[in-house]
C-alpha cells in the first residue's frame, strides 16, 4: 500500500507541472515575476506538500514561526536550512510571506517544463565547476533579488544528508549574508524520516521543522557565522530526531 500511495503522489507532481509550467511560460511573456511566484509557484509546491500529506501519509508541524519577520518587513534574509531530502524544497517556499529564490546548480534548468519554468521565476541558478564565477552570480543576484524584497534560500550544506549524519557546512550562505548586510534564518527539518535521500518512497509519519531567531551578519566573520548557523541546526536535529542520533 506504501509503494502505491508513493507512485501516486510521484504521479501527480510529474502530471501537474506540465499545465502549471507550460502556464508559466506562456503569463511570463506579459507578467512579472512576483505574480508569476504567487500565482503559479506557490499553489504548485503547496499542492505537492498537500498530496504528499494526504495521499502519501507525510505530515509536518512547525516550531518558530514567530521567528520569521512580517510581510511588510523589508530586512534581507537568507534562509539556511538543513538538506535531506528533495521535501523540503516544496516546503520552505510555501510558508514564507516574501518570494523566495533558490540558489542552485544550473542543470535543473535542463528539465523539460518544470526546469523552463524554474529559469523564468528569478532564482540564482550556477555552474558548481567554476566556483569563483559561482560565487561573483551569488552575490551579484542575491543583491539584486534581495532590493526587491525576496529572501534567498540556501542549502549549506550542498547536497542531501543521510539521517543522522551531520554535514559539511559551507561558507556560501554566510558570505551571502555578511556581502548583502542579510540577516540568517536557520532551520532544521528532519525530512529524511519519511522521504529518505534518493528514495521514491515515502515513511508515513510526521516531519519537524524548527525555525530559529534571525541571527545578524554585521561585523560577522564568514566561518564564524557559519558554525554558529550549522552549531545550531545540527544541535536543533539532534533534540528533534533524537533516535536517529543515537543509532549514527
Amino acid at each position: 500500500m506504501r509503494t502505491i500511495r508513493s507512485a501516486l503522489v510521484f504521479l501527480w507532481i510529474v502530471v501537474s507541472v506540465i499545465p502549471m509550467g507550460l502556464g508559466l511560460l506562456v503569463c511570463s511573456l506579459f507578467l512579472d515575476d512576483e505574480k508569476l511566484w504567487w500565482w503559479f509557484g506557490i499553489p504548485w509546491v503547496r499542492g505537492v506538500v498537500g498530496a504528499a500529506r494526504i495521499v502519501g501519509g507525510v505530515q509536518y508541524r512547525v516550531q518558530g514561526a514567530e521567528h520569521l519577520p512580517a510581510k511588510d518587513d523589508m530586512r534581507r534574509i537568507v534562509l539556511c536550512a538543513k538538506h535531506q531530502s528533495t521535501w523540503e524544497t516544496f516546503f520552505l517556499p510555501g510558508m514564507m510571506p516574501h518570494p523566495c529564490s533558490y540558489v542552485f546548480k544550473q542543470e535543473l534548468l535542463r528539465i523539460p517544463v518544470f526546469g523552463w519554468a524554474l529559469g523564468r521565476l528569478n532564482m540564482v541558478h550556477i555552474d558548481r565547476s567554476q566556483r569563483k564565477k559561482a560565487w561573483a552570480k551569488v552575490a551579484e543576484q542575491g543583491q539584486v533579488l534581495m532590493d526587491r524584497g525576496r529572501w534567498i534560500i540556501i542549502f549549506p550544506e550542498g547536497t542531501r544528508t543521510e539521517r543522522g549524519e551531520p554535514g559539511e557546512y559551507k561558507t556560501g550562505g554566510s558570505r551571502l549574508a555578511i556581502t548583502t548586510g542579510a540577516d540568517i534564518i536557520p532551520i532544521a527539518v528532519t525530512s529524511a524520516r519519511c522521504w529518505p535521500r534518493r528514495s521514491f518512497s515515502f515513511i508515513p509519519g510526521v516531519i519537524d521543522v524548527s525555525i530559529g531567531a534571525p541571527i545578524p551578519s554585521a561585523g560577522r566573520e564568514q566561518g564564524e557565522l557559519m558554525a554558529q548557523v550549522g552549531g545550531w541546526i545540527e544541535a536543533e536535529m539532534r533534540r528533534l530526531d533524537p533516535q536517529a542520533y543515537s543509532a549514527a
